[in-house]
């Protein structure tokens, strides 16, 4: 839904959304997006369409393949030394990695309107930041944002 609202309909080289659970923190992101506007728009719609959701047992089988897959994916050493390092450093034992993968692989419908509304119930208490470029951020205040954007040159030329 949201790749083919930012990505396919909306012209953003790519996008993704994430969820990190040691920190809480939700976000989304897209690159080299042209609707700045309707990129936060669809973000914003995101709890509405996870609590709306109806997804059929092939539907959600993928959804439990990409997430499992993306937290048992192939690493090449160095990767498996610095994931290691991290896992360490911040207490993630194996038993907890492998409660992770309980819940994942035990994921129904109803957690994705679950998650819909936790998401819901947080929407407004969140930032919006872009980095862009200072003629697309000004535009974006012009086309609707209202001002709501502050421009702050973070990188020299």
């Amino acid at each position: 839904w949201l790749w083919d609202r930012v990505r396919v309909s909306g012209g953003a080289y790519g996008g993704f959304c994430g969820y990190d659970s040691l920190s809480g923190m939700y976000t989304c992101l897209s690159y080299r997006d042209p609707n700045l506007l309707a990129t936060l728009d669809n973000y914003d719609a995101i709890p509405k369409f996870l609590k709306d959701v109806t997804l059929d047992e092939d539907a959600l089988s993928k959804a439990i393949i990409g997430a499992i897959g993306a937290v048992d994916a192939h690493q090449l050493p160095p990767a498996k030394g610095y994931t290691s390092l991290l896992r360490h450093l911040l207490g993630l034992s194996d038993d907890l990695r492998q409660q992770r993968r309980d819940e994942i692989l035990s994921t129904t419908a109803a957690h994705f309107r679950e998650f819909g509304e936790a998401l819901r119930s947080a929407q407004g208490g969140g930032r919006s930041v872009v980095v862009g470029s200072d003629a697309a951020v000004r535009q974006a205040n012009q086309d609707g944002a209202h001002g709501a954007f502050t421009v702050r040159q973070v990188f020299e030329a």
